[in-house]
């Protein structure tokens, strides 16, 4: 019920996300579920979030299913999208907290099971450090579930202070990912 509000959502932190600069900036971000119906979670976050004020949706990948990594659960199902945006990296945070909440997403401890997590990946070239946001995403190179939809998207992806994202993939082999569309 709480993931057919996601375009209302998505309308509600339009309205309350307004911004002067009309600049925009490369962002991507990566969506996961492992509770509930997780593709139908997944693809509605897909289009919540390309209804973001001040942002186009540029690429997104297939769906993939993995096995949750660091933690328990269901296989989860994920997708890395990359949209040019005009928010600022901490109001597009708050935007895709915002979704996870009206998507029902509780936090009861560390890498408990999700209706849906939104994580920012990357910022443009910048790298955040601050109490409320690390970009890019201290764990998206141990991660196959991130790496393969990337790349899927943006062959040649630059991690800002790491390099290319496809000389990381040798150390997530071991990580069962499958393709599940596209």
């Amino acid at each position: 019920m709480a993931s057919r509000a996601a375009p209302q959502i998505a309308a509600r932190v339009a309205s309350n996300s307004k911004v002067s600069n009309s600049t925009t900036i490369s962002a991507t971000i990566g969506i996961g579920a492992n509770l509930g119906a997780a593709a139908v979670q997944v693809r509605q976050a897909i289009a919540a979030l390309a209804g973001l004020p001040q942002t186009t949706m540029c690429a997104c990948s297939s769906l993939y299913a993995s096995a949750p990594v660091d933690a328990t659960g269901d296989d989860y199902v994920n997708a890395v999208m990359r949209i040019d945006t005009g928010l600022s990296a901490q109001q597009l945070l708050h935007a895709l907290q915002t979704l996870e909440l009206a998507a029902g997403r509780e936090r009861p401890y560390l890498n408990a099971p999700r209706t849906l997590d939104l994580d920012l990946l990357l910022y443009g070239d910048e790298q955040i450090d601050s109490a409320t946001l690390t970009v890019p995403h201290p764990r998206m190179l141990q991660r196959a579930f991130v790496l393969l939809p990337l790349l899927e998207i943006d062959p040649l992806a630059q991690i800002p202070g790491h390099g290319m994202a496809q000389d990381y993939l040798a150390n997530v082999t071991a990580q069962v990912i499958r393709k599940i569309d596209g």
